[in-house]
């Protein structure tokens, strides 16, 4: 093959429009990047037989065809045969010949008796044509032959050409395609526009780039539009939007096509994970990445489409960032203590960002404040609707109005000179400022208003505000003594995710973070399931807050109003009480680090999951004690579950994992039957109500139930469901329920089963078995937090402080803990901050100061 060793030059040698053009073109969901072959990957040489593709060409469409939904090929007039030889390209790309008639991969055409009896023509009239024209040669093609000039004379091509047109490419059936030096004639249809079509058909491309230099190449740059790319390799008229001067810049368009693909797909700049920072009001919520950009952020509700998705597609999909005009890593950020204010600090400059929750019901303000002595960069780019909505930006008074947005949207920004820019889409509005000591730069982003006049309270002021809200209610907290920091910033978590006007608790603060990096397993998080509001309300009630338990229940009474009974309910719901939306992709999206797809939607709202009753009652059960009463309503619900339990029981189920399998007999539902029952006891006997004594028989009964046919004598252990004897570290609840007494032995070997079968190092994974989803995930935290109570119930304390230490030490360094961890590429995976983590953190730590 050749090399670029002639050319010497970079990227830098291609126009700045081609560049940007060719970073958006690398962003789109699925893309085609088609080539022709001579003078385009392979530079024009006399011997059309020593004509080789420049290595660094082969290379980048070689790794761009081993890219996610990336098609690569070569449009060729040579044979496909000839092209084959020649090019040496790997089967993962293309190939096409006789400039569209020869398709590889089982598109050969095959020639009917009359295409074969005119082709049989062709070849003794040119035989005859270009006897004695020296330099003249006759190139046998599959479906006709190739007249190559390029060794002729002058006077010699222009007569055999002009012979070649009069006669055989004027007979009917002939197709003539005039190349540099070479007249192709086909019997058969010839069109690389056609050849094009097919290809981006078949990849189902939502873009495509066509790079080549011959006159046959402008059918196919004509069949390009809207965000295709052509790109004409040397002079001439052209339809193609771009030119290149020879092949060797044809292979830096292509490395750079590669780089910026790959950079796309596999996000190489994402953050980790557990380093990601939450802002919250008490109704929105946003993340902050570690160098202060604003990565994440929805609106008008956290479970809505997201207006910076920075996180889920790279910068082109949102962000809002202020940096130090020199750059560099910031020195650190953290919480203002027992707040959820941030401090990111460089030398020399501060941001402290917050949300002011005081604003109405509708409105979000996202509100930064640059503080220091050296000049920063401030770049605003709301992508509303995931990236899918184009926006304007005008500047107008006192800062900028958005436009395109259903949602009115202001950023107040008085003093702040703003430069605007377009990627032909949307708008980026960027600014240098230069905070000096005692003036600070003010930048509020005010989400569903279009003020943009001065604010009624001084910054700093509202800022001390909004820390008193979670301030004060940090002082009213009942604290465990052991990592009372993290408990702190735990319980701010949990309150966090509370959803103060609706009462719906989020389970995570966002959408599609993967379980595997470059995976699957991505899945929306940002809706309130009935299991995981009743665990976070609860533990917040065991810290002494009753308010979000309240909220909780008002908002699970509002539903219920809606269905004939609880045995009706969904397993999760919107923040809003409504039923969560089919499963949605939104395509366009790379994902976090290269893990597609990007989900919204869950689609187990439509499972059974019957383990959702217990948390409920055991949650009312709390909430009575701690006040002091029993309200009517919450006495009815209970009633109303326990008939549930009693109805639907029998059944299987998805369970708490949510398997997309055949439904089973979860020993874990069937224990948490066990526990609606159980505390709907507990509860009416603490308040001398009188309960059905069938509850008291049907408590036994499902106990007898889950002791008999939940245990495998093999397994040595109680095992997922009835039917099986895979392990489950949720079964660990037949003991941390009280169903069954933690010194039984069969409880004791579960626990060890758990330990030797899903403990790996510092984590504990939910199972091992085949749940008919593609790829792997992490160890779950909340899982290592029942082993670690698992272990203190058991005996073991010196294995549940090991543990523990592991999970606190999970913590990113903000105090903030994802769903999962992976112990062998020790890093953080899942949906951030989860609820299920924070909570199993509190329950640790309370467990461990109960018992100092």
């Amino acid at each position: 093959m050749a090399t670029t060793k002639h050319s010497g030059l970079g990227v830098e040698t291609l126009s700045p429009e081609l560049r940007r053009t060719i970073v958006r073109v690398a962003r789109t969901p699925r893309l085609l990047v088609g080539c022709d072959y001579d003078g385009t990957l392979a530079p024009i040489v006399a011997e059309p037989e020593a004509a080789a593709p420049l290595s660094e060409s082969v290379t980048a469409l070689r790794s761009l065809a081993g890219l996610h939904e990336t098609t690569t090929a070569v449009i060729s007039g040579r044979s496909l045969r000839d092209l084959a030889t020649m090019s040496r390209l790997p089967a993962e790309v293309h190939l096409v010949g006789s400039h569209g008639s020869e398709f590889d991969a089982g598109f050969v055409h095959q020639l009917d008796p009359n295409a074969r009896a005119l082709r049989e023509r062709l070849s003794s009239e040119l035989a005859d044509l270009i006897d004695g024209a020296d330099g003249v040669r006759l190139e046998a093609k599959p479906a006709g032959f190739a007249v190559h000039l390029r060794n002729a004379s002058d006077e010699v091509a222009r007569v055999v050409a002009d012979r070649v047109r009069r006669g055989p490419a004027a007979h009917p059936g002939v197709q003539a395609v005039e190349g540099k030096a070479v007249i192709d004639l086909s019997v058969v249809a010839t069109d690389k526009g056609d050849a094009l079509d097919d290809l981006r058909r078949r990849a189902s491309a939502s873009a495509t780039v066509f790079i080549g230099d011959a006159v046959a190449d402008e059918r196919a740059f004509s069949r390009l539009g809207g965000t295709d790319v052509g790109i004409k390799v040397g002079d001439g008229v052209s339809l193609a939007g771009f030119r290149v001067n020879d092949p060797y810049e044809v292979a830096q368009v292509l490395a750079y096509l590669l780089e910026q693909r790959r950079a796309w797909l596999h996000g190489e700049q994402a953050p980790a994970i557990e380093r990601l920072t939450m802002l919250a009001d008490g109704r929105s919520v946003a993340l902050l990445a570690p160098d202060g950009r604003v990565t994440w952020m929805c609106h008008p509700e956290p479970d809505s489409a997201a207006l910076f998705a920075d996180l889920l597609g790279g910068r082109d999909a949102g962000h809002f960032s202020v940096v130090p005009e020199r750059q560099g890593l910031p020195l650190g950020q953290r919480y203002v203590p027992n707040t959820m204010t941030v401090e990111t600090r460089w030398s020399g400059l501060l941001v402290t960002d917050y949300l002011d929750r005081r604003q109405g019901t509708h409105r979000t303000d996202l509100v930064r404040v640059l503080t220091g002595d050296v000049p920063a960069d401030v770049e605003f780019a709301p992508r509303p609707d995931f990236g899918q909505v184009p926006v304007k930006l005008v500047v107008q008074g006192n800062g900028l109005r958005v436009l395109g947005t259903p949602d009115p949207i202001t950023l107040y920004s008085p003093g702040v000179r703003w430069e605007i820019s377009s990627d032909g889409v949307s708008e980026t509005a960027r600014a240098k400022v230069r905070p000096a000591p005692g003036r600070p730069v003010v930048l509020e982003l005010r989400c569903g208003s279009e003020d943009l006049d001065p604010p009624g309270l001084a910054e700093p002021e509202r800022r001390m505000r909004a820390e008193r809200d979670w301030s004060s209610w940090v002082a009213g907290l009942r604290l465990p003594e052991v990592e009372r920091d993290l408990v702190v910033r735990s319980a701010l978590t949990l309150r966090a995710l509370c959803h103060s006007t609706t009462g719906g608790i989020m389970a995570a603060a966002t959408t599609s973070l993967p379980e595997e990096i470059g995976g699957v397993r991505n899945w929306d998080y940002r809706y309130c399931w009935l299991r995981d509001g009743a665990l976070v309300a609860k533990s917040l009630v065991s810290l002494g807050s009753l308010t979000e338990a309240e909220r909780f229940l008002g908002w699970l009474h509002r539903i219920l109003a809606t269905v004939s009974g609880p045995e009706r309910l969904h397993p999760l719901y919107t923040l809003a009480g409504a039923p969560v939306g089919p499963e949605a992709v939104i395509d366009h999206l790379p994902g976090y680090a290269g893990s597609r797809p990007v989900r919204v939607g869950n689609q187990a709202g439509q499972q059974v999951q019957l383990d959702v009753f217990g948390p409920v009652v055991d949650l009312v059960a709390d909430l009575a004690d701690a006040r002091g009463h029993l309200t009517a309503r919450d006495r009815s619900l209970v009633e109303a579950m326990v008939e549930a339990v009693a109805r639907r029981r029998h059944e299987p189920d998805h369970g708490i994992w949510e398997d997309p399998v055949q439904p089973r007999h979860h020993v874990y539902s069937k224990v948490m039957c066990w526990v609606a029952i159980d505390r709907a006891l507990r509860l009416f006997r603490d308040f001398g109500i009188q309960a059905d004594p069938q509850w008291t028989v049907l408590r036994r009964r499902i106990a007898d139930d889950v002791l008999e046919r939940g245990w495998n004598a093999e397994a040595g252990s109680f095992t997922t469901a009835y039917d099986g004897d895979d392990l489950d570290a949720a079964t660990l609840h037949i003991g941390l329920s009280g169903l069954l007494d933690p010194a039984d032995e069969r409880f004791q070997a579960t626990v060890t089963a758990t330990e030797e079968r899903l403990r790996s190092g510092s984590t504990v994974y939910r199972y091992h078995r085949d749940d008919g989803l593609s790829g792997q995930e992490g160890g779950f935290h909340l899982c290592t937090a029942w082993l670690v109570e698992a272990y203190l119930l058991t005996g073991r304390r010196a294995e549940a402080e090991e543990l523990f230490k592991h999970l606190a030490n999970a913590a990113g360094p903000t105090g903030l803990l994802p769903e999962e961890y992976d112990p062998v590429a020790e890093r953080s995976l899942g949906n951030h901050p989860q609820a299920y983590s924070h909570l199993g953190l509190i329950r640790c730590a309370q467990l461990f100061s109960a018992t100092d």
